[in-house]
């Protein structure tokens, strides 16, 4: 697999497939993360076309390893701003992590994982969004705690405190709704 920064500088240097590669890399889960921003898809979508735009348009330079961050950290801002634009009070979701069931698997276990999803997401939709967000970027997003540190604006410790809070109050949230074996 080619590295996100070896794509990219070969955009730099005028092969436009390290773009389109990048951009059907990370489009999805980019608009996915922009969504709990916004609860709209379609504002998400237009969200990440303009992260991906701002790429073309400026062409900035991004040191090695740090191109996802630099991404959602870009997205991040865009939608915080069209929030403040808009006025919205809402702030992070988890509404359509795991929709689609995998060929092979019995329905009882299809059953038992969304309800399980369902309760974790009910369960994250009430913590601090700043927990919320920790944990998903580094367990749904698979980011090291420098890159959420990058996107969030925050230290790697902060980033740490977050996360461990945020599995503590998580794991409070579920025993209250009965779930006390949650792995984590």
């Amino acid at each position: 697999m080619i590295s996100d920064e070896t794509l990219y500088r070969s955009y730099l240097d005028g092969d436009d497939r390290g773009l389109t590669v990048l951009m059907e890399r990370y489009g999805s889960s980019l608009t996915f993360y922009i969504h709990g921003y916004l609860h709209d898809l379609y504002d998400a979508e237009d969200l990440m076309i303009e992260a991906f735009s701002y790429l073309i348009a400026k062409k900035p330079r991004i040191r090695d390893g740090a191109f996802k961050a630099y991404l959602y950290k870009s997205a991040r801002h865009l939608a915080l701003r069209f929030i403040s634009k808009k006025r919205l009070s809402r702030c992070f979701g988890f509404d359509e992590v795991g929709n689609e069931p995998e060929s092979g698997i019995l329905i009882e276990e299809i059953i038992q994982t969304e309800e399980r999803n369902r309760a974790l997401h009910l369960c994250m939709e009430q913590l601090n969004p700043d927990y919320r967000e920790a944990l998903y970027l580094v367990y749904f997003e698979n980011m090291h705690h420098a890159e959420a540190a990058a996107v969030m604006g925050k230290s790697e410790k902060q980033v740490s405190d977050l996360i461990y809070r945020g599995k503590n109050s998580l794991r409070k949230i579920l025993g209250q709704e009965g779930i006390a074996d949650a792995k984590y």
